[in-house]
């Protein structure tokens, strides 16, 4: 089953897809302001896997102009936040474990967003981003298991970690990536560990 998902705001309607298999193991949401080919590839790899995914821009179509738009961190935790309440409440998706996949600018806001959903979400898996720029307070105050994969040429990415790491009270791991490899199995075993575990 594919649904579209529209989610209105004060600066315009975000849109998203959902895909869902007929017995669905979980539901992963991808959090995500630009189409990457990593976001692609794993998403392919989890629905393979049984799960449903729930693909949601968190800019509107304006706002994809301006290269700044994803660092307005409070403003992308409070769209995912209307997002995991969107889920709650929706037949097909509220009674399915859920997790988070996120690459790059978005991961600070994710970390904010589950920080405050504790009881909906399971685990996180995110493919950099400077996490640390979530605050220390959201930092301590996850629950959620967290995978942080980072290539292993991207050396702000793995200071940005290094900085948040002291504030992590949660279960976290960090994976360096060489460059080509695959991230697929990583983050599907994450979620499989967490959703079931």
């Amino acid at each position: 089953m594919n649904r579209h998902i529209a989610l209105h705001t004060p600066h315009g309607s975000l849109h998203g897809q959902l895909e869902r298999p007929d017995d669905p193991r979980g539901l992963i949401v991808l959090a995500r302001s630009h189409h990457l080919p990593v976001d692609t590839t794993v998403t392919a790899n989890l629905a393979a896997r049984g799960h449903a995914i729930l693909a949601m821009e968190l800019l509107t179509a304006h706002e994809l102009q301006f290269v700044d738009a994803t660092q307005n961190v409070p403003r992308l935790a409070q769209r995912l936040l209307d997002i995991l309440d969107l889920a709650r409440h929706d037949g097909d998706m509220q009674d399915l474990p859920l997790g988070i996949f996120a690459s790059g600018e978005i991961a600070p806001a994710v970390i904010r967003a589950a920080a405050r959903r504790d009881a909906q979400v399971r685990a996180i898996a995110c493919h950099g981003g400077l996490i640390d720029r979530a605050g220390a307070q959201a930092l301590e105050l996850l629950v959620a298991p967290l995978l942080m994969l980072i290539d292993a040429d991207d050396a702000t990415t793995l200071a940005a970690y290094r900085r948040a790491e002291s504030h992590l009270r949660c279960i976290h791991e960090m994976h360096l990536a060489a460059i080509g490899e695959s991230m697929e199995s990583h983050v599907a075993d994450w979620f499989l560990r967490f959703f079931w575990g």
